[in-house]
Parts: C-alpha cells; sequence; structure tokens
C-alpha cells in the first residue's frame, strides 16, 4: 500500500467482502434474492458486487464496479433464474479495486465450471501464487481468491472434494468460503473461524451468508453458524457437515462487534448492537465522563456506545454530526485546495446543538487519526466548548492479516504516540480508549475465543517473518 492509497481510504478498519449464497430446490429467479442478501451485505465491501446463478446445466452470471444497486437492475436480474446462486460484495485488501478482481471468480475445469467467492485474506498468497505460475497457470488478476481457484483448477484429484480439501491443506489465514458448481454449493469456514458464516433456511431453499442481518432480508431462517473448520454441502440430498480441522484456537474477528458487522445481525449468539452498548456502558465506568452538556456518537457505528455510555453516565444523549446517508466508503475526491471536504460531505455538525456546549464525542476506533483530528476541527470551528474524545475499543497497534485494511505499524497512530500524544494531535480536553478486558466483557465471549491481534500483536495464525516487516517498514 502506497501514501496515496492511504489518502483515499477510509481512516477505518475495512472489511473485505461479504459473501451470499442460495440452493433451491426449483427453478427460481434466484438472482433477485442474492440481490437483497448483497444489499444487506453492502456494508462489508462498496468497490464491486457480482452474481452468478446456475439452472443445473449452465452458468450465467453479472459483475461489475461499484454498490450493489449501481452494478444490477430489473433486467439483469430477471435473467439470473436458476437453482443454484453465490453473490459477492467487495472490499479489496489483497489485490486492488479493478474488475479483474471482482467476485465471484469463474472458471472452467475438469470438474466442470466453478465459481468462488471469499471474505478473509490469505497470508500465503505470494508463495502459492508463484507455485502455481510455474507450473503454468495464468492469472488474470491479483486477488488471493483467485489463487483458491487456481489451486482447485489445477488439482491432482479426480474428485471435487478431495480437491477442494487438499486446496484447504495449502492455504492459510482466514477465510470465510463459498464455492459453487452447477448443482452444488460449499460453505468453508478457516479453521480459527476468523471471519463470519452462517446458515439459513428458507421454505424450499438453504442459504449461506457472512452475517445474519442478508438472512433477515430474504426472509429465512437463521439454523447455525458454520463451525471452524467446517465444510457445509447443499445439494440435492440436503445439507451436509463434514470436519476437514480440528483443535485449532477459535479467533474470531473481535472488529465484527466493534465495527464491521450490522448491529442487528447476531454473530456467536451474542446481538451486535447489545455489545456496542455495553462497550459504551463499560466505557463510561473506566473512563468517567466530567460534566457536559450531552453525550453524542459519531454516526453509525459510534451511536451504540454512545447511547451505552450516556445511559451509564446518567448524561442526556444528543446528535452533534448529522451523516450523509447517500454516499459510500468511496467518492470522488476533492481536489487539495479544498480541505477537509472528504469528512464534511459525509459529516455535517449540528451547530445549534453543539455551540457553547461541552460534550463527550464517542467513536468505535481510530487508525491513523486523520479523520478524528478533522471532525474534532468540524465540531470545535462550531463552538464547542470542550470535547471529551471516548473510543469504544482499545488502542489499534498492530497490523491486520487476516483481510482488514489496517495499515502499517507505521501509520497506525496508537502504534507511534503515547494516549497523552493522541489527545494533543487531535486537540482534545480527554482521551479515553476502552481497555482489552471491558471489550471481551462487554461481548460476553471469552477473550481466548476472539482475535484480537490489532490490539495486542498476538497472531491467531502464524504471520510469515516478510509479510510482517513489509507491513512494518512500507507504505
Amino acid at each position: 500500500m502506497n501514501c496515496s492509497t492511504c489518502s483515499k481510504r477510509s481512516d477505518k478498519p475495512e472489511e473485505a467482502c461479504g459473501v451470499f449464497g442460495v440452493y433451491s430446490y426449483d427453478i427460481e429467479n434466484l438472482g433477485k434474492t442474492t440481490y437483497y442478501g448483497l444489499f444487506a451485505l453492502q456494508h462489508r465491501g462498496q468497490e464491486s458486487s457480482g452474481i452468478v446463478v446456475s439452472d443445473g446445466n449452465e452458468f450465467k452470471h453479472h459483475k461489475g464496479m461499484g454498490l450493489v444497486n449501481v452494478v444490477f437492475n430489473e433486467d439483469i436480474l430477471k435473467g439470473l433464474t436458476g437453482k443454484v446462486s453465490l453473490g459477492h460484495v467487495r472490499y479489496s485488501t489483497t489485490g486492488g479495486s479493478v474488475i479483474a478482481n471482482a467476485q465471484p471468480f469463474i472458471l472452467d475445469t475438469k470438474f466442470g465450471p466453478l465459481a468462488l467467492a471469499h471474505n478473509g485474506n490469505l497470508i500465503n498468497t505470494n508463495e502459492l501464487k508463484r507455485d502455481l505460475e510455474e507450473k503454468g497457470f495464468k492469472f488474470i488478476g491479483t486477488s488471493d481468491t483467485e489463487v483458491i481457484a487456481a489451486l482447485l483448477a489445477t488439482a491432482k484429484e479426480d474428485d471435487l472434494e478431495e480437491a477442494i480439501l487438499s486446496a484447504l491443506s495449502k492455504i492459510q489465514g482466514a477465510f470465510s468460503l463459498i464455492i459453487m458448481t452447477k448443482d452444488r454449493l460449499f460453505g468453508i469456514k478457516d479453521p480459527n473461524g476468523i471471519r463470519p458464516l452462517c446458515v439459513g433456511k428458507l421454505e424450499n431453499s438453504y442459504v449461506f451468508a457472512s452475517e445474519t442481518c442478508a438472512l433477515d432480508i430474504v426472509g429465512a431462517t437463521f439454523v447455525r453458524e458454520i463451525s471452524n473448520g467446517e465444510i457445509v454441502i447443499f445439494d440435492q440430498n440436503g445439507m451436509q457437515s463434514k470436519t476437514y480441522s480440528r483443535g485449532k484456537k477459535c479467533a474470531l474477528c473481535v472488529f465484527e462487534f466493534i465495527y464491521f458487522a450490522r448491529p442487528d445481525s447476531i454473530i456467536m449468539g451474542r446481538s451486535v448492537y447489545e455489545a456496542r452498548v455495553n462497550m459504551g456502558k463499560y466505557l463510561a465506568k473506566e473512563h468517567p465522563s466530567p460534566y457536559v452538556d450531552f453525550i453524542s456518537g459519531i454516526p453509525d457505528s459510534g451511536i451504540p456506545a454512545a447511547i451505552g455510555f450516556a445511559t451509564e453516565s446518567r448524561v442526556p444523549f444528543g446528535d452533534s454530526l448529522i451523516k450523509n446517508r447517500y454516499i459510500g466508503r468511496t467518492f470522488i475526491q476533492p481536489s487539495q485546495d479544498i480541505r477537509e471536504m472528504g469528512v464534511k460531505v459525509k459529516l455535517n455538525p449540528l451547530k445549534e446543538a453543539i455551540r457553547n456546549r461541552k460534550l463527550v464525542i464517542i467513536d468505535d476506533s481510530i487508525v491513523r487519526g486523520t479523520t478524528s483530528r478533522q471532525i474534532v476541527k468540524i465540531i470545535k470551528d462550531s463552538g464547542a466548548r470542550e470535547i471529551h474524545f471516548r473510543i469504544s475499543s482499545p488502542p489499534i497497534t498492530h497490523s491486520c492479516f487476516y483481510g482488514i485494511d489496517t495499515s502499517t505499524r507505521a501509520e497506525l497512530i496508537a502504534a507511534n504516540l503515547s494516549i497523552e500524544g493522541i489527545r494533543k494531535y487531535l486537540d482534545v480536553d480527554s482521551l479515553g480508549y476502552l481497555s482489552v478486558e471491558a471489550l471481551a466483557r462487554s461481548i460476553n465471549l471469552p477473550r481466548n475465543s476472539l482475535c484480537m491481534a490489532c490490539l495486542c500483536g498476538e497472531y491467531p495464525v502464524e504471520i510469515p517473518e516478510k509479510l510482517e516487516n513489509l507491513k512494518l517498514f512500507f507504505k
């Protein structure tokens, strides 16, 4: 990642993507069902989207750059009828934001046509890609998902399930993966369960989805989450389950609860919304509010924690910033002479509510600090007397290698400045972060079942030294 790229990124941890698949026992307009599932997962990826459908004989597909409602229209969806479907929304972490990397990937193999969609990040992509190129495989893009596809396309095994097991034995990192054939759908979670994937049931269909909110929108009933190291198969015989890996440490990404997942989703039996409210309550206990006029959250993900903070503090909750609901995480970048336009396009202050007030502002995380600093300036320029900044997660001090774009350690403000140094940089009256212990209590899951590598540097899957050095020293 270079500096120019970083300047165009949101100053937040960024999710890799969302996946959604349907297996039906009748020919249906699955394109439209998959469209709505992807629409519910749009927060997980806004760079590209795609849908593949099979009627049992051939694939029909469409994909493109942009939001789901930009890439698809009624006429396109009418043509996507079939019994099996697979959809994907993407944010790039490995591989650039170009159409060649848009998913699902489709390729012809000795097993017939296959489609793949992947949420996560492999840490041994370069080594696998080099070996595959030496064997003659020609890559069309730069995504690690294409590497998984290539492993299947070049498999020595004559049985697809055996080829999948062989590929899984080679890849390392985080992956929730869906593989589609003309008449089957495979849902796979990595041995540590870093990225989420669940199963739902419609009257005559089974559904895979990254989050339960996507089940809700299509009217599916939640069945269960896929277990770590499990393969779930949908075919004419119903739902089958196979375990390909046992005994690995459970390490669900904690940022699913902090920021990534929609608040109306349920993950590992825990309400994301309730977890965020609890984070605010614990934050108020650890870093109590001085006398202020009201508590406010930065929309959208900071709002539940702000409600929890206000409830625990017995201080009114109020709005200080209004979010433009019609903008994605990417938009046309302003020219250099229009400073701070990037933040102002997304957030506008309620000046009458802010003027001459003392307030606590809650946000879910700080990565580089640039956006937080701009937000503070906007609030100060609106006449705030005091700003007390509270963060409903611990400081991000390490890079993530499992499908989250958290920048290099050289760019992470908490890896380079003390809390007091960050407070001065943001130009706020006080600053407080939630502790790691309180974060785990907020979610109500054992700390050792969560991946907190970006917060404490303890990686559940060992990181190759070369990769770690690259993330540390290069921007």
